[in-house]
């Protein structure tokens, strides 16, 4: 008979015992601009890494400086497949799914298939092999916020149907099953709400807004405002996302965590910002608002205060200034449009 389910326990399921070996992390989407950088972290902290990428939006230049790591593997493997996996596995990173407008925009049936199918796979995995399991959800999930900032209890204010819809709601539909497999199964869950994060290995041409203004101002092209650039956003360096990250999975809560720079600034002063750091000629013009596009977007951080003691350390001058390099080293070098 079918074991009735458990009531949600804030403290999550008592944790197994970790063997006395070295730990094995699996991370989809392990080739992406944050996949990567997560893949980095837990090698120098002693794991074992896999990492499963299909490389539509990933690429291998982003873990190419692993290649022959005994302790790195990496499988080319749409995750929304079957997965299987000799071996033991302890931790499950799910950061497979496209990330930004002109993916999501374009890769729409696919945003939708990672978020549902592909979670579906990576909890599976994580309960056949008795494995912690963290998904990385995102600030879309609040949509176009009426609460500012926004706290993990706002519900959000999503249009399902909209552009962004295919994105914000695979995510949502994400949350929602990660939440049932720790209920009926009892699997130690973790999620995380990112907020907008850059650095280096982003795509120069992903559409996002740090990499589409800094290769503008690099080029001395125009930066383009959408509306009348009153609309915020706050800004993550990408090795502070990564310390939260994990440090929720080695916590033991399993509802939803802001991860995020609580700094706020409007885009019209972010563009400004740029074209200072650069140094750049380019000037600013004004496009009208997208549909959908979220008016405010500020983290409130205070249960990762309060359950991790984390709070960005990078401040963005720093963090621009050191995306800035990476970028210019590639434009140089002719790759700035890669993948």
């Amino acid at each position: 008979m079918k074991k009735s389910a458990q009531p949600l326990n804030p403290a999550g399921p008592r944790p197994r015992a970790r063997r006395s070996r070295t730990p094995v992390s699996v991370v989809t989407g392990g080739a992406g601009f944050l996949g990567s950088h997560l893949v980095d972290r837990l090698l120098e902290r002693g794991h074992r890494v896999i990492v499963l990428d299909n490389l539509v939006t990933g690429s291998v230049d982003n873990i190419a400086h692993h290649a022959g790591d005994p302790a790195f593997r990496f499988i080319h493997q749409d995750v929304t497949e079957y997965l299987f996996l000799d071996g033991p596995v302890d931790y499950v990173w799910h950061f497979a799914s496209p990330a930004s407008p002109v993916d999501y925009l374009e890769l729409p049936i696919q945003t939708l298939k990672v978020g549902s199918l592909g979670t579906h796979k990576a909890l599976g995995l994580a309960l056949h092999k008795r494995a912690r399991f963290l998904l990385a959800s995102t600030s879309e999930v609040y949509g176009d916020p009426t609460v500012h900032p926004q706290p993990e209890t706002y519900w959000g204010n999503v249009n399902p149907i909209g552009p962004r819809g295919c994105y914000d709601e695979a995510k949502r539909f994400a949350e929602a099953l990660t939440m049932a497999y720790h209920n009926e199964h009892g699997l130690e869950t973790r999620i995380v709400r990112i907020f907008n994060t850059y650095g280096p290995r982003m795509r120069m041409n992903d559409g996002r807004v740090v990499p589409a203004f800094i290769a503008a101002a690099l080029r001395n092209k125009p930066l383009t405002v959408y509306g009348d650039g009153r609309q915020t956003r706050s800004f993550c360096y990408c090795s502070d996302l990564i310390e939260g990250v994990y440090r929720l999975m080695m916590s033991d809560y399993p509802l939803p965590v802001n991860i995020g720079n609580p700094v706020e600034m409007t885009m019209l002063e972010f563009a400004e910002a740029v074209i200072r750091a650069v140094g750049s000629r380019s000037r600013i013009v004004f496009r009208p608002l997208p549909a959908d596009d979220p008016k405010q977007r500020r983290p409130d951080i205070t249960r990762a205060q309060n359950l991790l003691k984390w709070n960005p350390q990078v401040p963005l001058s720093e963090g621009l200034e050191k995306t800035i390099a990476w970028f210019r080293s590639k434009l140089k070098a002719g790759t700035g449009s890669a993948r």
